[in-house]
Formats: C-alpha cells, sequence, structure tokens
C-alpha cells in the first residue's frame, strides 16, 4: 500500500529532501501532447518538466510547465520522464502548478523496463497542495523513469506540471523560493526622494563606478524632449554622502524627439551605452550606441555594429550591460532559439572593433519565461537580473547568479534576493557601484507614482567580489604634462590582458575597475615614448579600495634614462625570469624601430653579502640582458654594459621592500 502526503513544506533555500538529494527529470521519453506558445519558443512543451520547479511554491499559470494541448479534455494525458541515474525510490513528487489533484495514475519502470504502479486515483479532486507526494514503503523498487497520467476533464480549467521528482528520502519534499544565503530580513529599501522621482516613470538606473553620478529613463515628465509619452534620460550627482542633487534632463544629441534609454556607462564615466541605433535623419533603429564624452559634451551616438543582430519580442523590447572591460555585452532579447519572451545572450568584442553574433546564455539562467535588465558588476562575475521564469515573489524578481569560468555560458543557479528586495510587483534594473554598498533598482512599491527609483544597503551574501577603482593621469617624465595614451593592464606574470583603456589628456583621467587579491601590470604606452610599466600588487586587499596611480612616460630622446622595473631575474642568480620578456622585447622592438639607437644597460645590486660577490652577479646580469636582445636580432655594438653592484642604491638597504629598489636595471640611450 501506498501513502499519498499532502501537507505542504516551506523553508528558506532550495528545494530538498533533507539527508537525500531529490533528483528532477532531465529528459522526456514520450507525452500525449502539448501545448505551444509564442513562435519558435518552448513555452508549454513537454520539455518544460524537466529540471527543478520553476513556479512553485507559487500556484499559477507558467509558460515554464509542461500543458497538454486540450485544456478539460475528456481523454487522459500523460508525460514519461527519464532520470539521469537510476535510484532506490522511496518517494515520487509531482509538481502541479495549476489546479492541482488532476493526477490519476502514477507508473514508476525499473532496470528491466517493468512498470510498477505507484499510486492510482479514479476520482480526481481539487488539491489545495501543489506536491503531490507519493511515499513508497521500503526503497525496493529502483527506478530511473516516471510516467504520469492526468484526467484534464475532471477538474474546470487548464492542467500544467511543473516538475517531476525522485528521492531515496522518506522525509516528504519540501519546496521553496531558492533564496541567496544569509540575507538579513530587516533590509529596507530608500526611495531616492523628489530630486529624483516624480509622478511620472523612473526607471533603469545606471551608477557610475564610482557612485557620483546616476543616470537614469525617464517618462511622463513634462521637461522631456517632445513629448512626455516619451522616455529620455536625465542624471543626478552626489551633493552630499546621502543626498542626490535635483535631476536634470540629459539634452542633445543623447535625447531625441523619440524614446530613448541609457544602459550602461564606462569605468571612467566617458563612455556612455544607448538602445537604439541614432541614424543621420535623427530617427531611431534597433539595436545598441555609444556615445563618448567630450571637452565639448557628449557625441552623437554611434553604432555598436553586432552580427545577425535582431529582435523578434513582440513589443521590440530590449536591455543590455557592458563588463568593465568593454569587450563584453550581456543582451535580452527575444530570437528564435530563445526559451520564450527574452532571453540573455553574451557577444564579445571582436579586433574589427565589431560584435559577435550574440549566443544564448544556457538553461541555467533562461527560462521560456521573461529574462531581462541584466547587470554585470564590477567584479565581472556577478550577474543580476530580473526574471518571471524562476519561482518568485511577484510579477518577476531580481536575481543573481555567479559566472564559473571565461565561457560566460557557465553559471551558478540563480539566487532570489529575498522578499525585502522583491515586492508582489515588477521589479527590476539592479545595478550596484565599485563599491558593492549600495545597490539602485526600479520598483513600484511605495513609489511617488508609476515606478521609482531606489536604494538599499548590500548584504554581504548578494555583493559582488571586491574590487578597486584605479585611475591617474599619464604624464610625461620630464615635463609633467599630460600625454594622451593607451593604458594596458595586465596580470602580473602573464600576457592575459585585463582592461585596455585610454587617456585623454585634454578630458581628465584614465580610469579602471580591477578585482582586488591579484597583482597586476600597469603598462602606458605613447608613440615617441618608451613604454612604461607599473606594477600594482592587490593580492593581499580583500575590500573595496580607490587608488591613485600616475604613470610617467619618457620620451625616446639621446641621454634618457628609464629603470626596467619588469627585468626580474632568479634569487641570487642572473637566470632571467620569463616575466622579463615581455618588457626585453618591447625594447628590442624600440631599437628595431630606430635603427641607429645604442643604449646602455647597467646592473645594481642591493649591498646583502660579499662586495665582490655581488659585482659578479650584476655583470652575468647586464650580459644576460645583452645576450637575449643580441638573440633578437639586435647588434651587439649597439648595447653596452656596466656592472656597479651595490655602489648606486636609490634607496635605503635597511628593510627588504628598499632592498628591492635597489635590484635593479637602468636602460640609457646613447645615442639616436
Amino acid at each position: 500500500m501506498f501513502l499519498l502526503l499532502l501537507s505542504v513544506y516551506l523553508y528558506s533555500g532550495d528545494i530538498h529532501s533533507q539527508a537525500q538529494p531529490i533528483h528532477w527529470a532531465s529528459q522526456v521519453v514520450d507525452f500525449s501532447s502539448e501545448s505551444k506558445g509564442e513562435p519558435f519558443s518552448q513555452q508549454y512543451r513537454a520539455t518544460q518538466v524537466l529540471g527543478r520547479p520553476n513556479k512553485l511554491p507559487n500556484l499559477g499559470e507558467s509558460p515554464c510547465a509542461w500543458s497538454p494541448a486540450n485544456p478539460e479534455s475528456p481523454a487522459e494525458e500523460w508525460i514519461r520522464v527519464r532520470f539521469d541515474k537510476a535510484v532506490a525510490i522511496r518517494q515520487v513528487v509531482v509538481a502541479e502548478n495549476v489546479n492541482p489533484g488532476s493526477v490519476t495514475q502514477v507508473m514508476v519502470y525499473d532496470r528491466n523496463g517493468r512498470e510498477h504502479t505507484v499510486y492510482q486515483n479514479a476520482n480526481p479532486a481539487p488539491r489545495t497542495d501543489p506536491l503531490l507526494r507519493i511515499l513508497l514503503p521500503d526503497s525496493s523498487l529502483v527506478g530511473q523513469e516516471v510516467k504520469v497520467v492526468i484526467n484534464p476533464g475532471k477538474l474546470k480549467g487548464p492542467n500544467q506540471i511543473d516538475a517531476i521528482g525522485i528521492t531515496s528520502a522518506a522525509t516528504p519534499v519540501t519546496v521553496a523560493i531558492p533564496l541567496a544565503k544569509d540575507t538579513p530580513k530587516d533590509l529596507q529599501k530608500e526611495n531616492l526622494g523628489k530630486n529624483i522621482n516624480s509622478a511620472g516613470e523612473e526607471v533603469a538606473p545606471v551608477i557610475t563606478p564610482d557612485g557620483r553620478t546616476l543616470y537614469f529613463t525617464r517618462r511622463y515628465h513634462p521637461k522631456n524632449i517632445g513629448s512626455a509619452e516619451f522616455q529620455d534620460i536625465w542624471y543626478s550627482r552626489l551633493v552630499a554622502k546621502d543626498e542626490w542633487g535635483e535631476a536634470v534632463n540629459l539634452g542633445p544629441p543623447i535625447n531625441t524627439p523619440d524614446h530613448n534609454a541609457i544602459s550602461g556607462i564606462s569605468p571612467d564615466g566617458r563612455t556612455m551605452y544607448l538602445t537604439n541605433i541614432y541614424k543621420p535623419d535623427g530617427t531611431l533603429a534597433f539595436g545598441i550606441s555609444r556615445s563618448v564624452k567630450t571637452k565639448n559634451g557628449w557625441s552623437t551616438p554611434v553604432e555598436c555594429k553586432i552580427k545577425n543582430n535582431y529582435n523578434i519580442h513582440k513589443r521590440g523590447n530590449m536591455e543590455f550591460t557592458v563588463a568593465p572591460n568593454g569587450r563584453v555585452m550581456v543582451i535580452a532579447v527575444q530570437r528564435k532559439d530563445s526559451y520564450g519572451d527574452k532571453d540573455l545572450y553574451v557577444t564579445f568584442l571582436l579586433p574589427d572593433q565589431t560584435w559577435s553574433e550574440p549566443k544564448h546564455m544556457g538553461p541555467i539562467l533562461n527560462t521560456a519565461d521573461y529574462e531581462g535588465t541584466p547587470f554585470i558588476a564590477s567584479d565581472s562575475k556577478s550577474l543580476y537580473f530580473s526574471s518571471s521564469g524562476h519561482p518568485e515573489y511577484g510579477d518577476g524578481d531580481v536575481f543573481v547568479s555567479r559566472r564559473l569560468d571565461s565561457t560566460w555560458t557557465q553559471w551558478s543557479l540563480p539566487e532570489n534576493l529575498g522578499p525585502q528586495i522583491n515586492t508582489p510587483e515588477w521589479d527590476g534594473y539592479f545595478t550596484i557601484p565599485a563599491s558593492g554598498d549600495f545597490a539602485y533598482l526600479s520598483s513600484k512599491q511605495n513609489s511617488l507614482g508609476n515606478n521609482d527609483l531606489f536604494r538599499l544597503k548590500l548584504p554581504p551574501s548578494i555583493k559582488p567580489e571586491p574590487v578597486a577603482i584605479v585611475s591617474g593621469q599619464v604624464l610625461d617624465a620630464l615635463s609633467n604634462k599630460p600625454v594622451s595614451s593607451e593604458v594596458v593592464t595586465t596580470l602580473l606574470g602573464s600576457s592575459t590582458e585585463i582592461t585596455r583603456v585610454d587617456f585623454d589628456a585634454e578630458t581628465g583621467e584614465y580610469k579602471m575597475v580591477l578585482p582586488v587579491q591579484k597583482a597586476y601590470s600597469l603598462t602606458a604606452q605613447k608613440e615617441g615614448y618608451f613604454p612604461t610599466r607599473e606594477i600594482l600588487d592587490l593580492s593581499r586587499e580583500k575590500r573595496f579600495r580607490e587608488i591613485r596611480r600616475n604613470l610617467y612616460l619618457s620620451p625616446v630622446k639621446s641621454g634618457q634614462k628609464m629603470v626596467l622595473r619588469e627585468v626580474l631575474f632568479e634569487q641570487s642568480k642572473a637566470d632571467l625570469l620569463p616575466s622579463s620578456y615581455a618588457e626585453l622585447d618591447r625594447l628590442t622592438v624600440l631599437m628595431n624601430e630606430n635603427p641607429v639607437m645604442e643604449v646602455l644597460v647597467e646592473g645594481h645590486t642591493d649591498n646583502q653579502g660579499e662586495w665582490e660577490l655581488n659585482m659578479r652577479l650584476a655583470e652575468d646580469r647586464v650580459q644576460m640582458v645583452k645576450s637575449y636582445l643580441t638573440g633578437k636580432g639586435i647588434a651587439a655594438d649597439r648595447i653596452q654594459t656596466k656592472a656597479w653592484g651595490p655602489s648606486k642604491p636609490i634607496a635605503s638597504n635597511q628593510t627588504e621592500e628598499k632592498r628591492k629598489l635597489n635590484r635593479r636595471v637602468e636602460f640609457t640611450i646613447l645615442k639616436m
């Protein structure tokens, strides 16, 4: 005899069965019929029964559940599913999200394919509990397939099955919304007030990484360009610790008489990413554009060309976010391979400065319902987005997922940010400054009219990983005047490029966002100057930091001396470390570009150990540098060497940090 459990168990975690895991169906074997949703989509299909529940613990119709083709049909409907592996089954679970109670029969198939009926109900009736739990008397039945039969005609209205599971546990399976761990229950959202919010609609906040400027999209406001019915971009600046100044319309050329919206800002605040393509005749078309801030204001937006870019969403809705390095973009659109409504896609910046064809980001993030308003945090790992296809509290909640590898298609299970952030209505457009202290979002609950902008203090459980904002100028080492140049950041000891930004001497400073707990090499380069490299060691940092670091470029001219900071050797030896090669290769390029250039390479050590040994070590090291350069084709008579040993320190030798400065190789241009 099999026992039917009708109790519901809720807790603030994922779906589980205590000691034993629950296995959710992973493959559809066969089915009687299925409904269809939007063209090209997977909505209501039999495959929607696979995986964990998308709707429960809430009840209600969902495109993420299996629906038979004919609601209230007198004929039986059925679906047969398979699991990843055979298990000793003690409990079968059927999750019904619409009109629970229509199940008439459940069968389990053992390893030999024999059918075992574990549940029968000739007279189905409405049930308040969405979970049908079938408890077997023992675990002797080992199976890998389950068939569920329903009778739609017995219950008025449609029937849907959200998921089918099996477990070896006798403890009743529980279901709840998967929450971010350790999220406090006393979180409070703060309305940003009348300087920003109005009786109209404020949505899509974009906070600059430094947290000092807030851009947003506003509709139904009398000061919008063209008409209040159309969206414009506005902004507000932080005037005090917790006070935002009165919002200002961004004006042309960004705002036009049509719909305008912002979706991203670069770490330095000088590149703005916008929805739509700005055509020469003043009209807009579907796509994405970017505008650059100059000394005269924002430039006319230019299209970000994306290969095979299109959107079949019935209302044309689209949102996107750009990673801090400016090379990865996540877009929420509906395409022919979408599961349903908008899905999340990733596209990458190509060498020709166009973007790759959008790639679907997979079933962990995407569902047959809506996914949108993505935001990539400053750590380039944490993705915040809104969805109606994952278990939620309202009509679209905000979730967070963490990137697991460099493909941008492998993600952790999305976690709901909880009922203190998500309301019974729609919530979305999460945005976070680099500090990670506060988040800004759009919400309708407790608004001044339509959607408003809110702020909340982020708990550690849903924060991105800590980063540092690194900023500064690139200066001529002799004149101390700014030099427009490119700044490239790589992982120390590696050629892996992290960021590449431009420093414009006329408009301010370079600025970048870098994850902490790593060490970096910052390189500034400009024609006519020797590239300079600075080590930025954040390996011991565990919290957000703002770091100011000016970079100095030495002009290529006779008499100019510079320290080759990245030319390093094994301890007490003359063997070059592999990390030295990049800097020596740049020196090789410089000498090839200037074929009459002659140089002096000088070697220095600290004062530890015997004088003669240090002198010999310095000589061996400069000879090793010379050998490297001649091995790259530079004539030996263009390279002079001099070993100084410990005789010319530039710092005290009293500490190891100071001694590191004295252990150096210097390079002087003798002739141009």
